[in-house]
């Protein structure tokens, strides 16, 4: 297959800064070199390749849009870059990258004592500390103000009972963003690997995100000080400015899938011989391609302009929905009609198509369901609540 030089239709390059660039072409080159080659092999074996998170941290992704305590530093669009171009390489790769920065680092960074993020935060940067974020429970998804995992006061100390399910890097975790309810308000809470009472039990037997570790949480009276809880935020306000963080991150990682399928169907059409000319001369294909192009091309339109917004501080929570659903929506059509277009190759392996469909279902699915967002934008739009 050629080497993958980008889809930038209508010059998105020109709106980015030098270090924006920059860290385009050094993960695109980095996905290209260290990760394609291996990846598929992980996904066989249902495993992350855990030798490429010192790389991620030296190339400055973990936490790269926070300031200050290892942080890079960098802006939200160069955060969206990147993650679109770790997505091109596998959903599971951005998701680690989602999660480290946007649900555990930034509520350290934006809610956390000057102690804790001394403590957490330089290390997370590199990569040799690793989070993850415990919010959804086995009953409870999309309805996280259910949720009944409870903390109780106990002296000098804190006791947690509970579980967490769905929850990506939970087995690989050195410390757990804990979401639970302390006198009927929702609290945030570090809780470290060693906890006793604390353990994270991989989630196996999955045909999605493959090449990522999946976990439930379960806290059985879990002890941990009083130092451990993160005093700046109460509510679901708390969770909510993460998982916007990760669901912006989202709306670009979902393009950088689209344009790994959209390349693999413009060559393949090209060298796939069928009654005496490549099927890329063929109308329909092109009608295919070109389907393929324009949604492409508006979805990064649509991250671009939000990135801007984020940088600039004007974005809606609204907003980030729309780009969330439309573009992972956008991006899991464009799989299913690359696999088409592949015709009986398309389930192979050898081609990384059905991956990244299978990743996307997930994709649809976490940080909010589609429906979910498409009920924020209810909300918007008609000023009422349609959730209950």
């Amino acid at each position: 297959m050629a080497k993958f030089e980008g889809v930038d239709f209508y010059n998105i390059d020109q709106h980015l800064s030098d270090e924006e660039r920059m860290v385009r072409d050094l993960v695109r080159k980095w996905v290209d070199v260290e990760v394609l080659p291996i990846i598929e092999e992980n996904c066989r074996e249902g495993t992350f390749p855990m030798h490429l998170i010192p790389q991620i941290g030296e190339m400055g992704l973990l936490g790269m849009n926070l300031h200050g305590y290892g942080c890079a530093g960098m802006s939200n669009i160069a955060y969206g870059i990147a993650c679109q171009e770790l997505e091109r390489g596998d959903s599971g790769l951005r998701s680690f990258v989602s999660v480290q920065g946007s649900l555990c680092m930034f509520p350290i960074w934006k809610f956390g004592t000057e102690a804790q993020k001394q403590k957490y935060l330089p290390g997370m940067a590199e990569g040799k500390l690793i989070g993850c974020f415990g919010l959804t429970e086995p009953d409870h998804g999309s309805n996280p103000s259910g949720m009944l995992t409870k903390a109780v006061d106990d002296g000098d100390s804190y006791i947690i009972n509970g579980a967490k399910m769905w929850i990506t890097n939970g087995t690989l975790a050195d410390v757990a963003i804990v979401w639970a309810k302390l006198d009927g308000d929702i609290r945030g809470f570090l809780v470290e690997r060693d906890d006793a009472g604390f353990t994270a039990p991989e989630m196996k037997g999955k045909h999605s995100l493959k090449a990522s570790v999946t976990s439930e949480l379960v806290f059985d009276n879990v002890r941990i000080p009083k130092d451990r809880i993160l005093p700046d935020v109460r509510g679901l306000k708390g969770p909510f400015s993460c998982l916007n963080n990760a669901r912006f991150g989202i709306s670009w990682g979902a393009i950088g899938a689209a344009m790994a399928c959209f390349h693999s169907a413009v060559e393949y059409s090209k060298s796939r011989i069928q009654f005496g000319k490549p099927i890329a001369a063929r109308q329909l294909v092109q009608n295919k391609l070109a389907w393929m192009l324009r949604e492409i091309t508006k979805a990064q339109l649509l991250a671009l302009h939000l990135g801007k917004a984020k940088d600039d501080g004007t974005i809606g929570i609204p907003q980030i929905s729309l780009a969330k659903m439309n573009n992972v929506d956008m991006a899991l059509q464009i799989a299913r009609m690359a696999r088409d277009i592949h015709g009986a190759n398309g389930v192979l392996d050898e081609y990384p198509i059905m991956r990244h469909m299978a990743n996307l279902e997930s994709v649809f699915t976490y940080e909010g369901t589609h429906d979910i967002h498409n009920l924020i934008l209810g909300r918007h739009i008609t000023g009422f609540q349609a959730f209950q």
